[in-house]
């Protein structure tokens, strides 16, 4: 596999790689926050607004999504060519002018096409060309702790947010919070995206004399993609996506059905966000003694079993919040195993270029589930969708078990 020494320069991961954790430490928490968190606190004053059904305005954060998943392998292309500055700065300048655009929408049409463009842009600023930022500065030995910082403080997006949007809404009413909401969102990612984020310093590499860099790249990302371990990877992160997006959107209309209050539901799927960091901690901290996937395959059965037995539990207070903390504990975990995994497997000559390739699947699986579950509900109720998305977890863990398997040959 080819290999790069650039990593192995001082001043690479030093302290300016640093600023760069902590600059993209807060932009992913406003990006986070304002771009998509924010859409389940506006859902139903927009959908009163604009005299629209809450599925038709719920699909257009679906068509968010799934612009972003196209968007997945050229920017991580461009990545890997040029660098996060001029892509992010760009795409933080992009995102503030539509959210100004979300706050004068008149019609349904018009939501889905600014939504779009949201997706678009929040692909060239969130969780993916973040952490390829990082790895292209950080040695194996220190990329853990950045990619850590930055998913522990984003963890706090919707911890933040939803409250943020909920007083601004109250205050202003829906457009007035987007325009608030775009505000911070251009005041504090623009000037961080183009003033930190710089390429690392060119040092000496250990490719062979007079080949290209763009031919490196496409070698090492053919590579991967004929790694079967790609493709098991890929498969388990599509279905704990699946699983994951199902949880986030119906988990508070379920412990609704089960007797609670809303404000009950609401607080405790809040919970998720806590918990998320919670279970990222725990991979870090439990890294050193074991393999990430044997890790990672524990923490999704332990879903696959909190999901199975909501049912049974979930019925008063302290048994729906076990369960809540049970599958909360996976629900960020995925976001931190797969860059570590990615750069270990295959390096970092095309680290933008592989991931893209996987976030590609997985963020279209996070988009489209959540409709069909809605779908499914409506045929078979909760019990039918609890035991789908625990059986989808389940296969996950096996996944990801088959791929330290496939590791370790």
């Amino acid at each position: 596999m080819t290999t790069t020494m650039a990593l192995a320069d001082r001043r690479v991961g030093g302290r300016h790689g640093w600023r760069i954790v902590a600059a993209l430490a807060i932009t992913s928490t406003v990006g986070y926050g304002t771009l998509y968190y924010a859409y389940a606190v506006l859902l139903n004053p927009m959908a009163a607004s604009l005299d629209a059904s809450t599925t038709a305005v719920t699909g257009a954060l679906t068509a968010s999504v799934l612009a972003g998943a196209l968007m997945a392998v050229p920017v991580g292309r461009w990545l890997d060519r040029h660098g996060g500055r001029a892509l992010m700065t760009t795409g933080s300048i992009t995102a503030t002018v539509l959210l100004i655009a979300w706050s004068q929408v008149q019609t349904t049409a018009q939501l889905y096409a600014v939504m779009i463009g949201i997706g678009v842009a929040g692909a060239l600023v969130l969780y993916e060309p973040a952490f390829a930022v990082i790895v292209s500065w950080f040695t194996a030995d220190r990329r853990p702790k950045a990619l850590l910082a930055v998913t522990i403080v984003a963890g706090f997006a919707s911890t933040i947010f939803m409250p943020l949007t909920g007083l601004l809404v109250a205050q202003f009413g829906w457009r007035g919070a987007l325009l608030t909401l775009a505000a911070v969102h251009g005041v504090v990612t623009v000037p961080l995206h183009a003033l930190a984020i710089r390429k690392p310093p060119r040092v000496r590499t250990s490719r062979p004399a007079g080949r290209p860099d763009h031919t490196s790249r496409r070698i090492a990302s053919r590579a991967a993609m004929r790694d079967p371990r790609f493709w098991i990877l890929a498969a388990t992160l599509t279905a704990h996506g699946a699983t994951t997006s199902t949880i986030g959107v119906h988990l508070v209309g379920y412990l609704i059905s089960r007797g609670h209050p809303a404000a009950f539901a609401a607080t405790a799927a809040g919970l998720l966000g806590v918990l998320s960091v919670t279970g990222r901690l725990v991979l870090t901290g439990a890294r050193r003694r074991l393999p990430v996937t044997t890790i990672v395959a524990t923490v999704f059965a332990i879903q696959a079993a909190a999901v199975l037995a909501m049912p049974l539990t979930a019925g008063n207070r302290v048994g729906a919040l076990v369960t809540v903390t049970g599958f909360g504990l996976g629900f960020g975990i995925a976001s931190l195993a797969a860059p570590a995994l990615l750069a270990e497997s295959y390096g970092t000559t095309a680290y933008a270029t592989i991931a893209g390739r996987l976030a590609a699947p997985v963020t279209a699986a996070k988009a489209a589930a959540p409709l069909l579950a809605a779908m499914l509900l409506v045929h078979g109720g909760y019990h039918v969708l609890l035991a789908a998305v625990s059986t989808t977890c389940l296969f996950a863990a096996i996944g990801m078990r088959a791929v330290g398997q496939e590791r370790d040959r």
